[in-house]
């Protein structure tokens, strides 16, 4: 039983990291400029990949690394993910986390810094993680067999055991939503965000699918659309990301691009200033403290506001021209 749980909590953890390689390796990455003499070597590697052949496609890595330095980041990227690929039989996590560690030390102003950065966490907490789980199938493993030479405490050790299981199960669903996170991220960018005001729900958006949802406070008079200059309504209606603020006084913002034509048209009939300055943003400076708390109240001026770890993360997620559905 315990070795059978050891395979389970081993292919998350494997899964885990398929769900962030995957779409790279295939994929590949558009921010790279690849040289063109390089073009041919790296095609070669990675048709080695896809073969299952990673020794010679590592080989052909080395090669290219020697031959062009200039896409060095790139070639240290991709043998890193080679060597923590779940399928490769000589996969070797420490050699991996090598390559991405060069790669930020040596370009630091590589595009793939950032995923590299990722990938370290990730890696470090599969490997933490399994540790963690293996120490608990131990102590399972040891306590069935206490239960097998210790007949008149067996009802108290399977108590143990199944609180043990539970703890092992627990940690394989953070796995999972963890999982679902990284790919959530790995689908990026968004092409829309979805504000639904009655719900103070945020949803970012990729070709027609929810990636990551978000709590948010509205403005303090949140019924209705945005009428006028001070309303302190947020608005409705179809509108854009035109740019953002990372001078914010609110940590950091996205800019709306309220007023729509038919909002100015509805503040011309009333004869009144249509406002503007609509953005999503994060909490006060000075008050990130208050977290998830900030939405138990409307407290914007007709913004949309999250917290400044949310803000952060739409802000990578959602670039300038992605669509803004805010609904009723």
């Amino acid at each position: 039983m315990g070795k059978k749980q050891s395979r389970t909590g081993e292919h998350f953890y494997f899964f885990f990291v398929c769900i962030i390689i995957t779409p790279i390796l295939i994929c590949g990455c558009s921010h790279l400029n690849e040289g063109f003499r390089a073009k041919s070597t790296f095609k070669e590697a990675n048709d080695l990949f896809s073969q299952g052949s990673y020794k010679a496609s590592l080989s052909k890595y080395e090669q290219l690394i020697e031959k062009y330095p200039a896409a060095g980041d790139r070639v240290l990227f991709e043998m890193g993910i080679i060597y923590a690929y779940p399928i490769n039989e000589q996969k070797d996590y420490q050699k991996s986390l090598e390559c991405f560690q060069k790669l930020i030390k040596d370009y630091p102003e590589s595009g793939y810094r950032k995923d590299s950065e990722m990938m370290i966490f990730q890696i470090n907490n599969v490997i933490f993680k399994d540790k963690t789980i293996g120490t608990q199938q131990t102590q399972i493993e040891t306590l069935q067999q206490e239960v097998k030479s210790r007949g008149h405490e067996i009802i108290t050790l399977q108590e143990k055991i199944e609180a043990l299981e539970q703890e092992v199960k627990s940690k394989e669903n953070e796995i999972i939503t963890l999982q679902k996170e990284v790919f959530a991220l790995q689908k990026g960018p968004a092409d829309k965000i979805l504000i639904e005001k009655k719900e103070r729900r945020l949803t970012l958006l990729s070709k027609g699918k929810a990636i990551k949802t978000y709590n948010i406070a509205l403005g303090g008079n949140p019924n209705g659309p945005k009428e006028r200059q001070g309303d302190n309504k947020t608005p409705e209606g179809i509108y854009v990301i035109d740019s953002r603020n990372r001078d914010s006084p609110y940590h950091l913002s996205l800019h709306i691009s309220y007023p729509n034509e038919k909002d100015k048209k509805r503040a011309k009939e009333l004869g009144v200033s249509p406002g503007g300055d609509i953005m999503i943003h994060g909490i006060k400076n000075g008050f990130s403290w208050v977290g998830n708390l900030h939405t138990e109240v409307d407290w914007t001026k007709g913004c949309i506001a999250v917290t400044d770890e949310e803000i952060e993360e739409i802000d990578k997620l959602a670039p300038n021209g992605t669509i803004v559905e805010i609904r009723p």
